[in-house]
């Protein structure tokens, strides 16, 4: 009687390459209208996001006004929001969002390349 054998082929060690892009930041910023609240805001969280995020983020503003539908399906109850999207898990700041430095260091993202806690 003939006893077959079966290779199994193990994959390869593969390391992630050194040179892979970070993970993006997905924010969304929800807005109303183009009141002088809303635009300080606006200019606060791009602001923060150029300079701390390093190009790593990905941010959409939704105009509460032009858009209800999807501020209805995202729940959205008062403005300015600021939604964290990825990484998960998801995280909302609610308010003019006045300090800055504490927004990303609260959600564990890292600033200027810089771990934070």
């Amino acid at each position: 009687m003939k006893t077959l054998k079966t290779i199994r082929k193990r994959p390869a060690a593969t390391k992630p390459p050194a040179n892979r892009p970070k993970a993006k930041c997905v924010l969304h910023l929800y807005l109303a209208g183009a009141s002088a609240r809303s635009r300080a805001t606006l200019q606060r969280v791009s602001r923060l996001c150029d300079t701390d995020l390093n190009q790593h983020y990905r941010l959409e503003v939704i105009d509460i006004y032009q858009d209800p539908a999807r501020a209805r399906a995202s729940q959205i109850i008062a403005t300015p929001t600021l939604i964290r999207e990825f990484p998960r898990p998801a995280r909302r700041f609610i308010g003019s969002l006045p300090d800055l430095t504490s927004l990303f260091g609260e959600s564990g993202l890292a600033l200027a390349g810089k771990a934070v806690a």
